[in-house]
């Protein structure tokens, strides 16, 4: 029996048209010249990128189309030697329009046509792939809702990303109650600590703040952390969520505290703001053990 020492990435491939604009929110104008730059690299390729470069044992599985974009997302796994399993959808593979100004500050528009369109994971491949992992990371795309079940029942422990949920959404609540690791982003809840507590019970919940840090609720006690310093220029914040959480499950699957878990996380997620849409550049663990 292969050894559980892995990590499972479940959900969230995609690909990103990243179009440089000279301010957010846009001025009302016919037309306003930009560039624009296509990329494999939503938030599961992002974890499984960071989690990859930090030395962890990394699969990635989602529903994609048989499409161009499709190929560029089987490319950049190939391009990182990170093993990608894909299951074919009709309806394509997810994609988004993500707006970044000068600043890095971003303003993403998914394509709502495209998404799993009713197909799921086949059983006897999430079985195959759970049996080889320690860990699970669930994106909240479709069908990964339905395969949680699966891999608590493997043993794995969970961790998913609710990104920017209101605090109310029962679609991502679903998620996060079966997880033992819950992240999301504070930019949408009026009171991080009630959506929080509401989380609340044996599991661990990081709220994400940006450039202010952010808070973690564990073992009934909510404080805040701080966050990392970038080395160098902010060029682009898209997938520094991402990062975070692979820095953050590094210190966690290797044995660390929790505060040098949320150190880890904080250190890649300031490193990803400081790469630009045209290079795939996650921190790597000499370079983050290095910045602590």
């Amino acid at each position: 029996m292969p050894e559980r020492d892995g990590v499972l990435v479940l959900g969230g491939a995609g690909v990103d048209h990243v179009v440089q604009v000279p301010q957010l929110p846009l001025p009302l104008a016919d037309s306003i010249h930009s560039t624009v730059h296509t990329r494999a690299g939503q938030t599961g390729d992002f974890v499984a990128l960071g989690l990859h470069a930090l030395g962890l044992p990394t699969t990635h599985l989602d529903v994609i189309g048989d499409d161009p974009e499709g190929n560029l997302v089987r490319e950049l796994h190939d391009r990182q030697g990170i093993p990608f399993h894909s299951i074919i959808t009709p309806q394509g593979t997810k994609r988004s329009v993500n707006l970044v100004d000068p600043h890095g500050r971003r303003l993403s528009l998914y394509d709502s046509s495209r998404g799993a369109g009713g197909v799921t994971f086949p059983p006897d491949l999430l079985a195959t792939l759970a049996g080889r992992a320690r860990h699970a990371h669930v994106s909240i795309t479709e069908p990964c809702a339905e395969a949680i079940p699966a891999l608590a029942a493997a043993g794995l422990t969970i961790s998913t990303d609710l990104h920017d949920w209101d605090g109310a959404d029962d679609y991502h609540r679903a998620f996060a109650e079966r997880a033992d690791i819950v992240f999301l982003s504070t930019a949408n809840l009026t009171d991080p600590e009630a959506a929080m507590r509401s989380l609340a019970g044996p599991r661990v919940v990081v709220a994400m703040a940006g450039a202010q840090g952010g808070y973690v609720l564990a073992d009934d006690r909510i404080r805040p952390y701080g966050p990392a310093t970038p080395p160098g220029e902010v060029r682009d914040t898209n997938g520094a969520g991402d990062a975070f959480v692979a820095g953050f499950l590094l210190g966690r699957l290797t044995g660390e505290p929790l505060d040098r878990c949320l150190r880890f996380g904080a250190i890649a997620g300031a490193h990803a703001c400081t790469v630009p849409a045209t290079r795939v550049d996650p921190i790597d663990r000499a370079t983050l053990t290095g910045r602590l």
